[in-house]
């Protein structure tokens, strides 16, 4: 378990939900399915935003899963629309934008409050204290409950703090993309949330042949391995894999359980190393 701001308990592996398809049957009595087969098996954490299908990944959470249980923490993302113009998705974080999508989001996913609400980007076009400062404005007003960042740097996030408190960060980040290691650093010395999207390693073939030996040693697949040493890897990490199949759902959440040797985690570290090399 993590406490996400010191008093929102969630289960460390999440479910990121961008996957789930949102057309008409039979797709999307698929994605309802896989959506509460999550919360059947313990998921706790459902991560979505207004970018996957303007709202519509959002309103197929809530017909699957409203009224929520008791502990369900479904987070979403704002500050990435759609242009009038060109139809093309694009940053904008104008504070019209962020108070719309928040109760867009609302409205969509039949709650009253965002527990987490995450700031998709930090927009380059827009001040950011005004972006920063319509989601406070929209916390004080009791439509937020807490306030996270996604795809930021170390010197990003130290600027938000400034203003707001952070809760969360959701950054791309695997045991082979590692980039943001400086993010987690910093997250770890302030106990912020590090939500990794993309958790599962891709790789080189060389590398996926390494991940796999540890897999077929632990009689395991390569993604549990992957997400295993996530979880193992720092304790404010809280992995947020996604899929459409109930199949792969259960593998993922399976993870949890696995337990790398110091020398598995000395062989995945080392690919680290050599994919940044």
């Amino acid at each position: 378990m993590f406490r996400i701001g010191g008093d929102l308990d969630v289960r460390r592996l999440g479910f990121g939900a961008m996957q789930l398809p949102t057309e008409p049957a039979p797709d999307r009595e698929a994605s309802i399915a896989v959506a509460r087969r999550a919360v059947e098996l313990g998921v706790t954490l459902i991560d979505t935003a207004h970018l996957y299908g303007g709202g519509a990944n959002e309103e197929l959470l809530a017909e699957a899963l409203h009224p929520y249980p008791e502990g369900l923490l479904i987070t979403t993302k704002v500050g990435v629309a759609r242009s009038a113009e060109t139809g093309e998705w694009g940053l904008d974080a104008r504070p019209a934008v962020l108070r719309a999508q928040v109760d867009d989001a609302l409205r969509r996913l039949r709650v009253e409050r965002l527990e987490l609400l995450q700031l998709h980007r930090i927009d380059p076009q827009t001040p950011l204290a005004d972006q920063l400062g319509t989601l406070r404005e929209l916390q004080t007003q009791g439509k937020i409950g807490r306030i996270g960042l996604s795809e930021v740097t170390v010197a990003e996030l130290e600027r938000t703090r400034e203003i707001i408190d952070v809760m969360s960060v959701q950054n791309r980040y695997n045991v082979l993309d590692r980039e943001h290691e400086p993010v987690l650093t910093a997250c770890e010395a302030a106990g912020i949330a590090f939500l990794p999207w993309r958790p599962v390693a891709w790789g080189s073939s060389g590398e996926r042949a390494e991940i796999a030996a540890v897999a077929a040693e632990l009689d395991a697949s390569p993604t549990q391995v992957t997400l295993a040493w996530l979880l193992g890897h720092s304790p404010v990490i809280l992995p947020i894999p996604g899929t459409a199949r109930i199949d792969h759902l259960e593998e993922n959440l399976a993870a949890e359980h696995l337990q790398l040797t110091s020398s598995h985690r000395d062989r995945l570290d080392q690919l680290a190393e050599q994919a940044t090399a």
